[in-house]
């Protein structure tokens, strides 16, 4: 267990900010390590959460900061329900829930679909493609749903991550987004990086080039296929898209950079769309509260690494996004 360090704030240290008086004065960690400790909401002041390092200290308080337990440096078998479309010896195929991490991250350290395959497929796992992320070799965000592939020997791990790399493969996706796209099929093509000011986001920029100036953003390039498969009061699509590329949080910014952001996406969904005044108004509520972003990886095709076998796997929208177009299909256009 990691060390509570509790320190009594004096006369002298009355207005000094947070996050250099415990650097100071506990000694053994960084001003910026106290400082991200702060921000994660790892220190108190007379026991009540202080998240501002620029908060300036009180003399005669009592300020406490308790940095997190290590996380083990290989992620735990922790058993958990898994929804196993296909199982052999050299891969697993299985359909991921809404609100799943794939692997160990920051904020993640465990609950993770790598814990639950590691106590699924046991030793089998164990150092395929890595420590950190044993067999995966791709994901999907935490709260997109649908069809993923886990490699169980390195010979598989190696053949489907050139399969990805190379697109040989194909995966479609259901995404449920906001107004009519014109055209109503079509490709969009812009480059994807980290957004200028936002590095939890990603963001159509200027594509990657070597004349580019020092620092700039740049990014990868990236295709989206898209088709409208059923849209309704001229608010609200059904698109199924498909990747030629595979950029993160790629259908979900392509999809908001041409205005038709995915319902419920909280990244990506920066305001009220204009479109949902179209709806009906519990429709219209429906969709707006919708806790995630709608979309969901229904089909995966691939060669068996070993075999040489062509297997497609298909998947239905789980519940809540089941529930949510079966509202709108239920009424009229």
């Amino acid at each position: 267990m990691s060390k509570t360090h509790e320190i009594a704030a004096t006369e002298a240290d009355q207005g000094t900010r947070l996050d250099r008086f415990l650097a100071e004065r506990i000694g053994g960690l960084s001003r910026s390590r106290v400082k991200a400790l702060i921000e994660q909401g790892h220190a108190t002041r007379d026991g009540e959460a202080v998240t501002e390092p620029a908060h300036a200290v009180r003399a005669g308080a009592t300020y406490a900061l308790s940095p997190p337990s290590p996380v083990p440096a290989r992620p735990e078998a922790q058993a958990m329900a898994l929804n196993i479309l296909h199982e052999d010896r050299d891969l697993i195929v299985l359909d991921k829930p809404a609100g799943l991490v794939v692997h160990p991250a920051p904020g993640n350290a465990d609950g993770t679909l790598v814990n639950g395959l590691l106590a699924h497929a046991g030793e089998e796992l164990e150092g395929i493609g890595g420590e950190k992320r044993p067999g995966i070799v791709h994901r999907l965000d935490k709260d997109t749903s649908g069809i993923m592939v886990v490699a169980k020997t390195q010979a598989a791990h190696q053949a489907l991550s050139e399969a990805f790399a190379a697109r040989d493969l194909d995966r479609e996706y259901l995404a449920l987004v906001w107004g009519v796209p014109n055209p109503s099929q079509g490709e969009i093509e812009a480059a994807i990086g980290r957004h200028a000011t936002d590095r939890k986001r990603m963001a159509v920029v200027e594509p990657r080039s070597r004349g580019g100036a020092a620092g700039a953003t740049s990014g990868k390039h990236a295709v989206t296929r898209y088709r409208t498969e059923a849209s309704w009061f001229g608010a609200a699509s059904l698109l199924r898209c498909k990747l030629m590329t595979g950029r993160t949080h790629q259908i979900r910014v392509h999809l908001a950079h041409r205005s038709h952001p995915l319902v419920g996406d909280p990244v990506y969904l920066r305001r009220i769309p204009a479109a949902s005044r179209l709806l009906p108004e519990e429709l219209r509520e429906s969709l707006l509260a919708f806790p995630r972003q709608a979309l969901h990886a229904t089909t995966l095709g691939f060669k068996h690494p070993v075999t040489g076998a062509m297997l497609t796997f298909r998947s239905d929208p789980p519940k809540d996004m089941e529930n949510l177009l079966a509202q709108l299909g239920a009424m009229p256009r």
